[in-house]
C-alpha cells in the first residue's frame, strides 16, 4: 500500500497516511476539523537503476542468461589509446641556454 502525504491548507498540519489506491482521499483535517486537508504531490519512494530487463531476456524459459553486452559497452571498458601526435604536444619545450657577456 502506498503512503500519501497530506497537508491542511488552513492550519498547515502535515501527515503521511498509509492508504489503498482504491481508498477515497481524506478531506477533513484531524487537527482543525476543516475540509481543507489535501493530498500533496510527492516524489516516488524508489528509484530504478541499471540496465533493467526485458521480456525477451526470458523468451526461451530459462531465467539464467540474458543478452550479451554490446560492443559499445565493451569499448567503454578499454582505456583510450593515445597517438604519437598527442604525446609530442604534451612534451615540455626544449630549454635554451643564453650566454651573458662580462
Amino acid at each position: 500500500m502506498p503512503i500519501y502525504a497530506y497537508r491542511c491548507e488552513s492550519c498547515g498540519f502535515n501527515k503521511d497516511v498509509l492508504q489503498k489506491i482504491s481508498d477515497a482521499p481524506l478531506s477533513d483535517c484531524p487537527t482543525c476539523g476543516k475540509s481543507t486537508f489535501k493530498k500533496q504531490l510527492t516524489a516516488a519512494g524508489f528509484q530504478l537503476k541499471g540496465t533493467g530487463w526485458y521480456v525477451t531476456d526470458f523468451r526461451n524459459g530459462s531465467g539464467g542468461t540474458s543478452a550479451p553486452a554490446s560492443n559499445a559497452t565493451a569499448a567503454a571498458d578499454k582505456p583510450a589509446a593515445t597517438s604519437n601526435s598527442d604525446s609530442s604536444a604534451a612534451a615540455p619545450a626544449a630549454s635554451t641556454t643564453s650566454t651573458t657577456a662580462t
